[in-house]
């Protein structure tokens, strides 16, 4: 069930995709959407060492910056307010300033689904953020989110991935409860080389998924996710990729190297991700 949406008016070029994205759910599910922008001034008004004698140049350049986020924070502000007034949306504003991780962390405890772009939550043009940004919010706990490509696209046919793990069991589980899109078709992919074992664990998940109302198909692939997901999503044209990690997992390997961050640098459709720590299961 889906009551209440946050979603990041980021100002990029996902920002548009993630506001109609936000329309949609809220019109299925009769939800309260909440959009949020955070300026983190401290980075913004960073230009780097100034040069002796070019002080005032850069806080021109400061000021420079600051007024023109505002003015896209402002059209994207208004352009959210307009779409949910058509829509006849319950919806409320928040406007921030500091830490976007750390704000999005407790606005996401009163929210049942979080809407961003894939790639950037809050860049305004000028500090580009991180490319491990989407994967901290993650590993903080943030959870579930919709990562808008950006096109938008109907969704209609989604893609589980799933390994057998406590992680991605997780994942496939919080999407179906939340039931966000209650008609598409589902396919469980297992990436592995023993198709023998992926099959049996594939047919169990397909059982869960069938037992909440879903049409549902499986297939095992031989190869690793990381390397075939995509390209997988792409040719069978899936308009949705279900996955999940663990806070574990982002601790302790080399971000770069990660399934899901990958996933996230590479995807040209929207990803729902749903990470859980495996501590709360011991």
């Amino acid at each position: 069930m889906i009551k209440r949406i946050l979603v990041g008016i980021g100002g990029t070029k996902f920002t548009d995709v993630a506001i109609n994205r936000a329309i949609e759910l809220a019109t299925l599910h009769g939800a309260f959407l909440t959009g949020v922008t955070v300026v983190d001034l401290k980075r913004l008004k960073h230009i780097g060492s100034v040069p002796l004698g070019a002080g005032a140049y850069a806080e021109k350049l400061r000021k420079m910056r600051t007024e023109v986020t505002e003015e896209r924070i402002v059209k994207s502000l208004a352009k959210f307010e307009k779409k949910c007034n058509e829509a006849n949306i319950t919806f409320k504003v928040k406007r921030e300033t500091g830490d976007p991780f750390e704000l999005m962390i407790s606005y996401a405890r009163y929210n049942d689904l979080i809407i961003f772009g894939l790639r950037s939550l809050f860049d305004y043009g000028f500090t580009p953020e991180p490319q491990d940004t989407l994967m901290r919010l993650v590993s903080q706990g943030v959870r579930p989110i919709l990562a808008v490509s950006p096109a938008y696209r109907e969704i209609r046919k989604v893609l589980i991935a799933y390994s057998g793990s406590m992680e991605s069991a997780k994942a496939m589980r919080r999407f179906v409860q939340l039931r966000a899109w209650p008609n598409v078709n589902l396919r469980i992919v297992s990436f592995e080389e023993n198709n023998k074992k992926a099959l049996k664990r594939l047919e169990a998940a397909r059982g869960y998924c069938r037992a909440h109302g879903y049409e549902t198909e499986t297939d095992a692939v031989a190869g690793s996710a990381k390397e075939g997901l995509i390209e997988y999503a792409q040719q069978n044209e899936f308009d949705l990729i279900v996955m999940g990690n663990s806070i574990r997992s982002l601790l302790f390997r080399q971000l770069l190297g990660d399934t899901a961050l990958n996933t996230i640098q590479r995807a040209d459709r929207p990803l729902f991700l749903s990470q859980e720590d495996n501590r709360h299961d011991k």
